[in-house]
């Protein structure tokens, strides 16, 4: 593993930046920049200030304007700061401009990530494709970056005729890039085959935004200890549990959640784990109904399920966290007949959207969790009459 010249220590203090573009609010930006400050938590850095600009388009060599970039410099200068987060993704030359001028340790949203999930990478499988991620960031942005790989040997052979030090870096990266390639290929294989071993079951995957709840649905639904925790991706690994509802078993499957402005390639290195996702028979996607921006979050995960070629499939609307809307929608002094009646039309609003293929829980309270146990129980039961027509099934 490459020792990153950007690793996030503990209890960093960092900046937040972030710009508001032509087709951004300022307040979508501002909540952009809370989850950002919930990613930098998480990977263990404190957000103590933040900056915004509105800007046409992102400055090519700094990303904020000069005037923008003075004043952070200024705040920088005069406070104990460790660290610069910025909610976009840069350039390997914006990082070296931005680092020169305020001589402070500057990082994108992706590299956040990327952080946070080779600190949560637990199975071989995940530490593999965290690697790969961070190699395929990487490799664009060595330029100017790096003033030299640690290199395995040394001295005469090792480097080609006339090949520059930017040129070697750039081949020692490929190299491990193609190797790390190789290895999840030979990891896939193996789960593969574990997939294939599962027999004849329906299966139903978890899928949603991260930190909507999966794994506590997960560990309701299936009696299983699956770590849950209010942090980002506190999943990585897919977990797979086979369940029984009144004598008809499946497969229930938690997966990696899904956010805003996921990088490329850890998209792409993570398609074999999103496998579970593609291949399941039913979706259930987890809503955190509670979240002022779950309707953008919703159409975060939407698009993700069609880059991996999962949404033609179907898909059960699970709206978690319905006693914490209360709790933030509602004051004390609201009478109990408007609280219904807000109630029954943000249900009713969902299942016009939904066709009916939704329903409200609360996993902390084990709020209406038999209501969708007994979806997801007509739900599998139908689709094993329609896979199997001619078997006889007891239910």
């Amino acid at each position: 593993m490459i020792e990153k010249q950007h690793k996030i220590k503990n209890e960093e203090r960092a900046v937040l930046v972030g710009v508001i573009q032509k087709e951004q609010t300022e307040e979508q930006v501002h909540e952009y920049l809370d989850e950002l400050a919930f990613l930098a938590e998480t990977a263990g850095a404190h957000a103590v200030k933040r900056f915004t600009q509105k800007l046409q388009h992102p400055d090519s060599k700094t990303f904020v304007g000069k005037g923008k970039l003075e004043e952070i410099k200024n705040y920088v200068a005069s406070r104990n700061i460790d660290l610069i987060i910025f909610d976009d993704e840069l350039t390997g030359s914006q990082i070296i401009n931005i680092e020169k001028e305020l001589k402070v340790k500057t990082i994108d949203r992706s590299d956040l990530i990327l952080d946070i999930f080779a600190r949560r990478a637990r199975t071989a499988q995940a530490k593999v494709q965290v690697e790969l991620a961070q190699y395929q960031y990487l490799l664009p942005r060595l330029k100017g970056m790096w003033k030299h790989l640690e290199r395995q040997g040394g001295g005469i052979g090792t480097r080609g005729p006339g090949e520059t030090e930017i040129e070697t870096d750039r081949r020692i990266v490929k190299d491990k890039i193609s190797l790390l390639r190789k290895k999840l290929s030979e990891i896939d294989k193996q789960s593969f085959t574990q997939r294939k071993d599962r027999g004849e079951f329906i299966r139903v995957s978890l899928v949603g935004y991260t930190n909507v709840g999966k794994s506590t649905l997960m560990n309701l639904l299936s009696k299983s200890e699956v770590f849950a925790e209010n942090k980002l991706f506190a999943t990585l690994d897919t977990t797979t549990r086979k369940v029984v509802f009144e004598n008809t078993p499946f497969l229930l499957s938690d997966t990696v959640g899904f956010i805003r402005k996921l990088p490329h390639h850890l998209v792409e290195s993570f398609k074999s784990t999103l496998d579970e996702v593609r291949e399941a028979d039913i979706l259930l996607h987890v809503v955190d109904i509670s979240h002022p921006q779950h309707e953008e979050q919703i159409g975060t995960v939407n698009k993700t399920l069609q880059d991996i070629n999962a949404f033609n499939k179907p898909i059960l609307t699970v709206f978690n966290k319905i006693d914490l809307y209360e709790e933030k929608n509602f004051d004390a002094w609201l009478e109990a007949d408007v609280k219904v009646e807000i109630l029954r039309e943000l249900r009713e609003k969902w299942e016009h959207i939904t066709e009916g293929n939704c329903v409200f829980v609360s996993a902390l309270e084990k709020t209406n969790i038999e209501a969708l146990r007994s979806f997801i129980l007509y739900k599998v039961r139908h689709l094993y009459k329609i896979r199997y027509p001619y078997k006889t099934v007891h239910f």
